[in-house]
């Protein structure tokens, strides 16, 4: 059985949040209320931060701390890997909001429930891609199966994204490649 993820190609990234407005389309989700965005990456990380960006949603853990912080059970997991969060089930009461290390669930100011990527459960069961990977007009986001995943200079845990191996989140990362500059001789 596939196990699913996500993949960032941090090189392919344009920065254009395709991904982000076909989630919320998809999703129907509420003025402010946001799933999956777009993180421009800070100078430490890479010199051109017009050209270099991270698209977050929710990892779907391995063991996730949404799943084991809910008082009421409003989470689930599936064989497959996706954590699906219930807000039908959702108390309000921010456990999963305060303890995701990647700020995936997110309270909604009009329900006062949290939500969070599904990613496209529904989509996925009818042999689709999830809105935001199909989306993405360079490649750059990715649904992978992480039991063959096997993509050279990846990582799991690239600068600037907490690193919560126990966790293990379901995402994997190509760094931005740095741009080569290139010198013209000026002829005197």
């Amino acid at each position: 059985m596939a196990k699913y993820g996500f993949y960032v190609n941090a090189d392919l990234c344009i920065g254009c949040s395709s991904c982000g407005m076909a989630c919320k389309q998809q999703n129907n989700l509420e003025t402010g209320v946001v799933w999956r965005q777009l993180y421009p990456l800070s100078e430490e990380i890479y010199p051109h931060r017009e050209r270099a960006f991270y698209s977050l949603a929710c990892n779907h853990c391995e063991h996730p701390c949404c799943l084991e912080d809910c008082p009421v059970s409003a989470y689930t997991k599936r064989e497959d890997g996706i954590v699906i969060q219930n807000p039908d089930a959702c108390i309000g009461c921010g456990n999963c909001v305060r303890t995701c290390p990647f700020g995936a669930p997110r309270l909604n100011p009009v329900t006062h429930k949290a939500e969070k990527c599904n990613l496209c459960f529904e989509r996925i069961d009818a042999g689709k891609l999830p809105a935001c990977v199909q989306a993405c007009p360079t490649g750059a986001l990715r649904l992978i199966d992480l039991e063959t995943f096997d993509e050279p200079n990846t990582t799991q845990f690239p600068p600037g994204f907490p690193r919560k191996p126990e966790i293990n989140p379901s995402i994997r990362f190509k760094l931005p490649s740095q741009p080569h500059i290139v010198r013209r001789k000026v002829e005197a």
